[in-house]
């Protein structure tokens, strides 16, 4: 009964936001840089924050530091919807909020080389998934697919409550389904993707210093490696790596393909589910052998990456042409 009325009152407040979003012109205009041709209302992701609240508030007021943090990205990410933000307001707070993360979860005992990398992986890894917000349905359905290898690792580990992962998919799918579409409602902006990015990371996080395991960090593989490749090529061609642009796998299948964008997708999602699979496989191994299995994981991944990018994909385009 009670995440009936969960998913109901998320239902409401995504309504009650377009409303607000309307009338104060909370909208993402397309530009060359855009993946969209249309007008269409952002922040629709607000209901990820709403939703970490309501669990706060239902199940006992569990881990406070997380949804402090929470609530800091979540309200300069927002303010970052309505107004462009100063970047180094942004990233104060990302910094901030990242080391609350790492305090309630235990990472802060860690020597301080190994927080400063944990630092910079995850601030790097939630603008990463903000940066790959780009197309119809591809937030909501990553998200989908790391929420249920959480879930799945839960049932053999019993690391975290499961009630958070409830409360967080209850508002993907309600998130889902006004964006889910050919012509959608809205988009998450940044409220939306950093914030389901950040929760996503706590549990990871939660998950890597309870198990003593960092292979649980694959469930982000494929927007790791396309966010990695995007980036150096970005580099090698002296662009600037913080500005819009279409220069990820995704968006080259979604533009210049014309593959109907929640095809593309579905085919990452349903990739990285295999991917969380094998890791959920592994991930009890002993630990040389799950270095090898990661292995053979990631460099095939990244040379059919680089191949279909740079080398199928355009031969196709110029042949159609």
């Amino acid at each position: 009964m009670i995440f009936l009325l969960v998913l109901l009152g998320l239902f409401v407040a995504e309504l009650a936001y377009f409303r607000i979003a309307d009338r104060f012109n909370i909208i993402d205009k397309p530009n060359e840089r855009s993946s969209h041709s249309q007008i269409t209302l952002r922040g629709g992701g607000i209901v990820y924050p709403i939703s970490v609240l309501v669990f706060f508030i239902a199940f006992g007021k569990q881990y406070p530091w997380f949804v402090l943090g929470l609530a800091m990205v979540a309200v300069v990410s927002f303010a970052d919807d309505v107004r462009e933000q100063p970047t180094w307001l942004r990233f104060l707070v990302h910094i901030m909020a990242v080391m609350l993360m790492f305090w309630q979860t235990g990472v802060l005992s860690f020597a301080w080389y190994l927080v400063v990398l944990a630092l910079l992986v995850v601030i790097a890894g939630m603008n990463a998934y903000n940066f790959m917000d780009g197309i119809n349905g591809i937030t909501a359905l990553y998200s989908f697919t790391i929420l249920g290898a959480l879930y799945l690792l839960n049932r053999q580990t019993a690391l975290f409550d499961d009630n958070l992962l409830a409360c967080l998919a209850i508002a993907n799918g309600v998130f889902s389904w006004f964006n889910c579409r050919r012509k959608p409602r809205a988009f998450a902006g940044d409220v939306g993707s950093v914030s389901m990015a950040y929760s996503l990371f706590f549990l990871t996080a939660w998950s890597v210093f309870h198990t003593g395991n960092p292979v649980f960090l694959l469930f982000f593989t494929l927007y790791g490696i396309d966010t990695f490749n995007t980036i150096i090529e970005r580099i090698r061609l002296g662009e600037n790596i913080f500005q819009a642009h279409r220069r990820h796998l995704f968006q080259y299948l979604a533009n210049e393909l014309r593959v109907p964008h929640l095809w593309v997708s579905a085919l990452y999602m349903g990739l990285q589910a295999l991917i969380s699979l094998y890791v959920l496989w592994i991930w009890q191994m002993e630990p040389a052998t799950q270095w090898l299995m990661a292995a053979l994981l990631i460099v095939p991944l990244e040379l059919i990456y680089l191949l279909l990018k740079y080398r199928i994909l355009p031969r196709y385009v110029a042949w159609r042409s």
